[in-house]
């Protein structure tokens, strides 16, 4: 039986990249699977195609995860027509690197936005239906630059950082109800983000990294189904790093 047989699961931000290999890992162990992402294009298009094509149930919808009013016309909308909601996975993130006295503060603006500001929308609209149910599990998509920093990325590093705090705290407001809130710290993951880098830099990542290789898309995905799944029904308020040794 696959791990997540008739769970009901939404992703943000998953036409590309983590999201994208997420909802895809989700569909084959069984689940529906709603997902985000800031507009309609080929990716999403495909995407929901692949997913159906496995006989799951899928819905897309073009939105802005920062936006709080239409977060909550999502919440409504799952509610009527899928009637729960199990797993919630908060993946959608951009970048805006730049040092600290370069930065606008119009990027640092967007960057929280959008990686902290959505954790906030989507577990504020879609946790009351969790409590009813008495069930659930939030995975929100972290960082090792939450935990170590990194030169260049003091707007991401900080919203990876608050994620981090975030989901301790949320923990301990709704473990009571069997809600588990997790999350997970991916190190460099090969993504269309990280593909903008430079040989150069790659292979300086690559040497900090005792597996000597980085991750794939797929190495996140499927530390969320285990944290999705009934095989970490006691894990909670926790940070997983998946990052292949880079962090130690």
């Amino acid at each position: 039986m696959n791990l997540l047989e008739n769970k009901i699961a939404l992703i943000t931000g998953a036409s590309r990249g983590i999201g994208r290999a997420t909802a895809l890992m989700l569909a084959k162990e069984g689940a529906d699977v709603i997902f985000t992402d800031f507009r309609e294009d080929d990716n999403s298009k495909s995407l929901e195609a692949e997913i159906t094509a496995m006989g799951r149930r899928c819905r897309f919808f073009a939105a802005d995860a920062s936006n709080t009013e239409v977060t909550m016309g999502i919440a409504d909308a799952v509610q009527k027509e899928f009637g729960r909601l199990d797993i919630l996975i908060n993946n959608a993130g951009i970048t805006r690197d730049n040092l600290l006295l370069r930065m606008s503060e119009a990027d640092w603006d967007l960057v929280m936005n959008c990686n902290l500001k959505s954790v906030f929308n989507y577990c504020k609209a879609f946790t009351p239906i969790m409590l009813k149910q008495r069930s659930g599990s939030i995975i929100n998509i972290s960082s090792i630059v939450g935990i170590n920093g990194n030169a260049g990325q003091c707007n991401y590093s900080s919203t990876k950082a608050g994620i981090i705090g975030f989901t301790r705290s949320l923990a301990k407001e709704v473990g009571s109800r069997s809600i588990r809130v997790n999350a997970i710290a991916p190190g460099f993951i090969e993504t269309p983000m990280t593909q903008q880098l430079g040989e150069a830099a790659l292979n300086e990542w690559l040497k900090a990294i005792p597996m000597r290789r980085p991750g794939q898309a797929d190495d996140i995905a499927r530390t969320v189904v285990y944290l999705a799944s009934e095989l970490s029904t006691y894990i909670t308020g926790q940070v997983l790093r998946c990052d292949g040794g880079l962090s130690l």
